[in-house]
């Protein structure tokens, strides 16, 4: 009987862990090794402010879940002590675990999952050098009000010509 609770316990997390690979738009795969106490809290602090979830998983069964949501690239990955970021932001979790890799050698940036194709650690590090989602929007919006904003000052360079000679 024992067994039988056991296994459903952990199908029904391997579940819930494919539900979430399936549902982030983002995932990094990380070894945390080495780190302190206070810098895991510090780290999850700042993974909690931007909506990423962050959670110390077996490899049998983040292999399990990877494998459920067609996802077996992430095996080659999933060695030594595994944490996995889940964030719906592309940008967000890439970021925040490469910069706190930087500042702490002990993380070690494994890999992950973008849109559902797989990237390894150099790829989660080029994609934490783009700037966030708001960011981009703003960038856009900028241009495209360029040529606004510049023909409206033109006309207004105009008019002011035109007062200072009549």
């Amino acid at each position: 009987m024992a067994n039988a609770k056991i296994i459903q316990g952990k199908q029904e997390e391997v579940d819930a862990i494919a539900t979430k690979l399936r549902a982030s738009n983002c995932t990094v795969v990380a070894d945390y090794r080495g780190l302190n106490v206070a810098q895991v809290t510090l780290l999850r602090k700042q993974l909690r402010e931007a909506g990423v979830d962050f959670q110390v998983l077996k490899n049998s069964l983040v292999s399990r879940a990877a494998a459920s949501a067609e996802l077996s690239e992430l095996d080659a990955i999933l060695t030594g002590p595994t944490a996995v970021a889940f964030g719906t932001d592309v940008v967000a979790p890439a970021k925040i675990l490469s910069d706190f890799a930087k500042k702490n050698d002990a993380l070690k940036l494994k890999g992950g999952v973008v849109e559902g194709r797989f990237i390894d650690a150099a790829q989660v590090r080029a994609l934490a050098e783009l700037p966030s989602r708001d960011g981009l929007l703003s960038m856009l919006l900028s241009v495209l009000q360029a040529p606004v904003r510049n023909f409206a000052l033109a006309v207004k360079a105009v008019s002011e010509k035109n007062e200072a000679s009549a």
